[in-house]
């Protein structure tokens, strides 16, 4: 298999129809090995429009959908950004080259580990993987000026919005299957957001975020 040939068709046929045109987004892609963080089985379909199981019931989002999120969030180097779901390290390596520092909050402890095994061995060092429930963020880092959720939740954790500095932007893909929308949400007050939708999809509950059952008599 080619790997870079590979690499160049997933942006060219996947993700500039998406409309993901930033040069600095798409150049992160060719920069970011997204092989290096897949599962040695699912190597060879790194590149595929598709959810790769990561397992313990989890995978990594398809890459439009990574790709389209880091666009809408214009990051800054001088961000400081949370990711809630570190999964295998991609997209917090991803964030880590356009940001100051990110944190990401894995559930699993296995996954927490091999996400961090995968950073160093990107090199990437300014990546604080934590072991927790992310839905609850991270307070003890502070605020965050970016926030993305790499999973589905039926809606927003207010936990999570409290933790947006003033301007900052947090990314999810929020409600239940099959209808899911990406949304964009910007503090612009104290108790004050705006939120712009982005486009439809479906993708993996966050884990411990699936809907819980509607009971009816």
């Amino acid at each position: 298999m080619n790997i870079e040939q590979a690499r160049f068709n997933m942006i060219e046929q996947q993700i500039r129809p998406w409309e993901v045109l930033d040069p600095q987004v798409l150049d992160l892609l060719f920069v970011v090995k997204r092989e290096d963080f897949a599962p040695p089985a699912w190597r060879n379909l790194a590149f595929a429009d598709l959810e790769i199981p990561l397992g313990e019931g989890q995978s990594m989002l398809a890459p439009k959908i990574e790709a389209k999120l880091l666009q809408e969030l214009a990051l800054k180097k001088t961000d400081k950004a949370l990711e809630i779901g570190t999964g295998s390290g991609y997209m917090a390596a991803l964030l880590a080259a356009r940001v100051e520092h990110v944190v990401s909050v894995e559930k699993r402890p296995a996954l927490a580990d091999q996400a961090r095994r995968n950073l160093v061995a990107a090199g990437v060092a300014n990546v604080t993987v934590e072991t927790g429930d992310g839905l609850a963020g991270s307070v003890a880092q502070g605020a965050y000026d970016v926030i993305v959720v790499s999973g589905s939740v039926p809606e927003i954790p207010p936990a999570l919005l409290k933790q947006l500095r003033p301007a900052g932007r947090l990314a999810a893909i929020v409600g239940v299957e099959p209808v899911m929308e990406a949304v964009l949400v910007t503090r612009t007050g104290d108790d004050v957001y705006n939120t712009v939708n982005l486009f439809e999809t479906v993708a993996p509950p966050l884990d411990g975020a699936a809907a819980k059952p509607v009971f009816t008599l």
